[in-house]
Parts: structure tokens; sequence; C-alpha cells
């Protein structure tokens, strides 16, 4: 069994580490003796989605999502809604959740049209969102998510498009309604950075269940040992509960 991921925009969108989300799928594959391939690809590059078995999208701030803008027209854009609409798994983070929305406006007016592969939208604000959070996730009954946010757009979820789960500490999609993330077929988009997968193990086996799943039918995933992973987990789950309490 072989998986490829392809990772858009790695020069540019990589934000706190990001890139480790990467790493960390490939390396829960190759432990489980599945081969993996993983490939990058930037402003300029041509993009075939048909090739590729998962997606992810690194955080990044304002400017360089300007950046991608012109790139991002075209065919681009079109792979990318094609393996959405395929059911192709992809991780968006921050920036690339954006991304993958209709437009971001900033504080001041100016408005940015993204994709629109997701019915979402941002706003941005002068004030900033940010610190260590957690948050529930549907997908996952009874188990938490943590990481770290920081953001000043305010993400607002359209039709077809539900939440993650509820934010239990910090902010969420916009600190207003109280949800994080959005949850559209086999994307799952978020604002943790930190990075995310190797504190969260079961979210990473997730997505690699669902690409698996998608080109092998009836494959299942080995246990591994997440003992290190379960401790960072529990350890920042800790702290996040002993701050409520105070």
């Amino acid at each position: 069994m072989e998986l490829k991921i392809c990772h858009l925009y790695p020069d540019i969108l990589n934000l706190y580490g990001d890139r480790g989300n990467v790493t960390c799928l490939k390396k829960r594959l190759e432990w489980r003796g599945i081969d993996c391939t993983v490939e990058g690809i930037s402003i300029g590059q041509k993009l075939d989605a048909s090739q590729y078995d998962l997606f992810f999208i690194g955080g990044g701030q304002d400017f360089e999502q300007e950046v991608l803008l012109e790139d991002l027209r075209g065919d681009k854009s079109l792979q990318i809604k094609s393996a959405i609409e395929d059911e192709k798994p992809f991780l968006a983070i921050c920036g690339g959740y954006q991304i993958l929305g209709s437009y971001y406006k900033t504080w001041d007016g100016q408005q940015c049209d993204f994709i629109g592969a997701l019915d979402l939208y941002t706003i941005g604000h002068k004030d900033r969102m940010i610190g260590n959070y957690m948050y529930t996730c549907d997908d996952l009954e009874g188990q938490t998510v943590v990481g770290f946010e920081n953001h000043s757009g305010k993400t607002y979820l359209g039709s077809g498009v539900r939440p993650i789960g509820r934010v239990l500490s910090g902010f969420g999609n916009n600190g207003e309604d109280g949800f994080e993330g959005a949850r559209y077929k086999n994307v799952y988009a978020t604002y943790s950075h930190g990075c995310l997968l190797p504190k969260n193990p079961a979210i990473a086996d997730m997505l690699l269940r669902w690409a698996l799943e998608r080109k092998y039918p009836n494959v299942s995933l080995a246990a591994l040992d997440d003992t290190l992973e379960h401790g960072a987990h529990s350890y920042m789950e800790a702290r996040l509960r002993a701050a409520q309490n105070h």
C-alpha cells in the first residue's frame, strides 16, 4: 500500500512548524509498513489533484496569503475544489483554512477573494485571538483536541459546512459562537497550529484512515504505541483545565 501526500505551498505557508503535521502523517504510515510519498506544490507549479490521496495546507500571514491569490486562480483552484468534492482528505491550518473559503475582509475593508471550496468567510479584526486552546471533535466522540491559535480573522460557516466541535478553552473560529474549525466531506480545517497532529494522534489516524479506505476498501490501521503523544496531549489538557478553574 502507498499514499501520496500533496503539501501545498510548503515554502510559503509554514507558521509555527505546521509542516510537522506532514512529517507526522508520513511517520505514522511508515511505522505501519505503508509507503508514503510527499510532494510539494508551490507558486507556478501545476497541480494534478488526481495524483494525490491526501492534501495539506499550512498557515500563513495575511501578506503571504495575498501572494498566493494570483496562483490560486484558474486551474489550481479547480483542481483543489475537484479533489474536495471527490472526498479526498484535506488538513488545512489557519491561513490554509481561510483560503478554502470565499473571502477574507481585512479590518479596514480590503477584501481578498479566495477559492470558495467551502461556504465560509473570514473578517479581520484589530485584536488577535492567541494562545493554547482546546476543543471537542464530533468525529471522535469523547476526545478533546489541543492546539495553539494565533489569528485576528474571525471565521463564519455557511451552508453545508459544520464545525469540528465546541471550544472548551480559547477562542476558536471567531470567539463568539463557541465553535472551532470546519468540516465538509473529508476536509478538516482548523486554527490549530502547534503543530496539531503529534499532540493529537487520533486526528492523524482519522485522516489517514479516510485516505486509505478511499483507496483500499476494507483496510484497517494497526495500533501504535502513542504513550508519548498522549502524554503531550494530557499535559496541555491539564494546563488548560487548571487555568479555567482559576
